[in-house]
């Protein structure tokens, strides 16, 4: 099992690390990784790793087996042996978008209140689809909605509930195909504003910026059908 740095810090850039595996397909297993896993409509990070005067560019990270988080070489080169001490680096400004985004795609599933059948994100956009069968009518009260929202700039936070307490409130669960993030018997949620000014609660894996402020300016883009009772809503980084 990997330690899920990112877990504790979202903003951690860089860190030490220790070769604990190779994986068959040629990936490197550390025993602590800032590297977050494809998942959740999240893409894995990029970035590099460090040791003994050289450089391994990183192209993503997956989930691996047992909890283990494998890290992708872009590109073929000699693998840091097992046991070597290293130095992961993250491409940081695409990490960053990617947590922008996520947040932000929370505020969206607040704004349009129907179930989400799928999502993506990307470093500068991301979507979700939504159970319902017709478009909305008006995109900019959305738009305004969803602003508003970020320039409330409220705290973003993490807890744990075992599984016990999410049974018995299903209504935090938002998506329809994806099933909450566990870990040991308990579920991760993500709450975005506290008390009075709390706008969502819900399970999550990923990674978020730390305030709603930190989205910045964000735009609707395309809201297109994909099916009888599906809408798909994207929504951009507006810089």
């Amino acid at each position: 099992m990997s330690d899920m740095l990112f877990r504790g810090d979202a903003y951690l850039r860089d860190a030490g690390g220790k070769v604990v595996a190779h994986s068959a397909e040629g990936g490197i297993i550390l025993d602590a990784s800032i590297f977050y896993p494809k998942g959740g409509g999240q893409p894995g990070d990029s970035g590099r790793l460090l040791w003994d005067n050289r450089v391994l560019p990183i192209a993503t990270a997956v989930k691996g087996d047992k909890d283990q988080i494998v890290l992708v070489p872009s590109e073929p080169q000699a693998l840091p042996p097992l046991g070597a001490i290293l130095t992961q680096e993250l491409d940081w400004e695409r990490r960053y978008k990617h947590m922008r985004v996520h947040t932000a795609l929370h505020l969206l599933s607040v704004v349009v209140p129907f179930g989400v059948t799928g999502g993506s994100i990307s470093a500068g956009h991301g979507r979700l689809d939504f159970d319902m069968p017709d478009a909305p009518e008006d995109r900019d009260v959305i738009e305004q909605a969803l602003q508003a929202f970020v320039d409330m700039d409220v705290v973003v936070s993490e807890e744990w509930i075992d599984q016990a307490t999410l049974d018995a409130a299903p209504e935090l669960i938002k998506t329809l195909s994806v099933k909450p993030p566990r870990g040991a018997g308990r579920v991760r949620l993500v709450r975005i504003g506290v008390g009075q000014d709390q706008i969502d609660l819900q399970p999550c894996g990923g990674t978020h910026v730390a305030r709603t402020g930190e989205i910045g300016a964000i735009r609707l883009g395309k809201i297109e059908k994909k099916g009888r009772m599906n809408r798909r809503i994207y929504l951009h980084l507006d810089d």
